[in-house]
């Protein structure tokens, strides 16, 4: 289906009042477009590590709206401009100009899934998305399936491939997993096939825990669910929506002193807190492994890793990406 693109180019001094005047003409889910840089609250909100190159702020923005084809444009471009001089009484429009177009409707939501096709991790983990067959398959190799939905986690990104490497190196069987900031569930579900004896995968976001959930179904997995404390039960994998790090009654429910492994494939502004209070979930000697981390911000991270008493093993490195494997120093040593 085609829509109807309408464009106003404006000021961003007069978005909020154009974006009222929208709606009271029943014209609903506007696009603004502008080079107002983020607050230091925005990125705090969004954990952001690099920000996109803009041009220089310089007050001008652009207000998309998308009309069906039989609506008629003349008529309501006429009724905007006669709203836009209301407005210039008392703030910069701009120059209201009015231009029109026309868009597709796509399927945003799932037309990325052409791109993602089966890979190799390195020589025995493939990730296979759940919508396509599999081909070149070995003796030996692990196999995962995944469906992220809008969860973070396909196994492409060179994160998860660092965490995935290093998982497949510290992780011994039966080791008990916890996965910070699980997405998609994939680092638990790899984890649960090299031998972990339970994974606990933890997110803030409700519908990457589901995700999870249904990934490790799909994966063939025992899914625990519905118990007030995270019940580690052998061979099974459990998803828990809250945040480890902001909240105590959550963290205590995921479990103090009991996990081999913590894996947390998050941002460097995330990692850096979560060092400081990850250690009471953690029994002695075991490993962290962190990943996300923008090249820029390792410095930073590996700083907050040894104050708060760890040893970092290993720093392995994929494109501007670094991943940290830390150790919790045994009791007595």
């Amino acid at each position: 289906m085609k829509w109807k693109k309408l464009t106003i180019e404006t000021t961003t001094e007069a978005v909020d009042f154009i974006s009222d005047l929208l709606l009271e003409l029943g014209i609903e889910g506007i696009e603004i477009e502008d080079n107002v840089p983020l607050s230091e609250e925005d990125k705090q909100k969004m954990f952001i590590d690099i920000l996109p190159e803009l041009p220089e702020d310089d007050g001008t923005a652009r207000i998309n709206c998308y009309l069906e084809m039989d609506q008629d444009l003349e008529d309501i471009a006429a009724r905007i401009q006669a709203g836009l001089e209301e407005i210039r009484a008392f703030a910069n429009v701009g120059t209201g100009h009015i231009s029109f177009g026309e868009t597709e409707d796509k399927d945003w939501m799932n037309n990325w899934k052409e791109f993602f096709k089966p890979f190799r991790v390195d020589d025995s983990i493939v990730i296979k998305p759940t919508w396509e067959k599999l081909k070149d398959v070995e003796p030996g190799d692990l196999v995962v399936e995944i469906d992220p939905g809008t969860a973070f986690g396909t196994g492409a990104h060179e994160t998860t491939k660092l965490c995935i490497c290093n998982l497949k190196k510290y992780l011994k069987p039966g080791d008990t997993l916890l996965d910070v900031g699980c997405g998609s569930g994939i680092l638990s579900i790899i984890g649960m096939k090299l031998g972990a004896g339970c994974a606990i995968g933890t997110d803030i976001d409700k519908n990457a825990v589901e995700t999870a959930q249904e990934n490790a179904k799909i994966n063939h997995l025992v899914v625990q669910s519905g118990k007030e404390t995270a019940t580690r039960l052998p061979g099974t994998a459990e998803f828990r929506t809250g945040n480890i790090i902001g909240d105590d009654a959550f963290a205590q429910q995921v479990g103090e002193g009991c996990y081999n492994v913590v894996v947390a494939n998050i941002l460097a502004d995330v990692i850096i807190p979560l060092s400081a209070t990850v250690k009471k979930h953690m029994v002695s000697g075991a490993y962290f492994i962190s990943s996300g981390i923008i090249d820029m911000k390792a410095v930073e991270v590996a700083d907050a890793l040894i104050a708060n008493g760890f040893e970092i093993v290993e720093e392995t490195r994929m494109k501007d990406w670094v991943s940290y494997v830390a150790r919790m120093k045994e009791s007595g040593k």
